[in-house]
């Protein structure tokens, strides 16, 4: 890295870190909602919680952009990494409001074990931005998390046609499916931080 006389804002990273640690928690508050369906409002409220919390600390580091002159990795890729982590939560925060809509019950095997996945897929990026300072461990976390995507694809497409096959109330069969539909595209939002933290360490690495 050359040498600078301008001291560089530093404080991106913890800010990123504490994004990512309540996205974690967040996803285990998900598994929460679905897993012990008589504590679901309990699992929710403390996910709209995590959810507000995130925005702030985003707000925070778009603020803190526009007045740092030197930062440690390229603007543009802070913008990225802050929008993208932000929007785990938020698809996570959608999928928790819309089982409180929707008022489903018991939730089907695929559901539980698709927020399993994106549990362990929060947890991995949450050591790959915790890395992200010295750039060391962050691709290998970058590969589990794509590998915890492929596995969350796969399980979705069984889980979807299992459900077609077997719910026969068509209300019932709307709702599941637009709950599976968001789990997805929370892990493919989770495979675009990977993304973003592949690219960083690369040009920076």
């Amino acid at each position: 890295m050359p040498f600078s006389l301008l001291p560089r804002e530093e404080e991106f990273f913890d800010l990123f870190i504490q994004v990512a640690r309540r996205s974690r928690e967040a996803a285990e508050h998900l598994v929460g909602l679905f897993g012990e369906p008589d504590r679901a409002p309990y699992h929710a409220e403390h996910i709209k919680r995590l959810e507000h919390e995130c925005d702030q600390i985003t707000h925070e580091v778009v603020n803190r952009l526009d007045r740092t002159f030197i930062t440690p990795i390229d603007r543009e890729d802070i913008y990225r990494l802050a929008g993208d982590l932000d929007e785990v939560i938020d698809v996570i925060d959608g999928v928790a409001r819309r089982a409180q809509i929707f008022r489903v019950g018991a939730a089907p095997e695929g559901v539980k074990k698709l927020t399993d996945v994106i549990q362990r897929a929060l947890a991995t990026l949450e050591l790959g931005v915790q890395d992200l300072r010295k750039r060391d461990g962050v691709m290998e976390q970058c590969i589990e998390a794509k590998r915890l995507e492929e596995e969350a694809d796969s399980l979705y497409h069984t889980s979807l046609g299992q459900l077609f096959d077997t719910e026969k109330n068509a209300i019932e069969l709307v709702k599941w499916k637009e709950i599976y539909d968001n789990l997805e595209r929370c892990v493919d939002q989770a495979e675009d931080v990977a993304n973003v933290l592949e690219s960083i360490t690369i040009k920076h690495g």
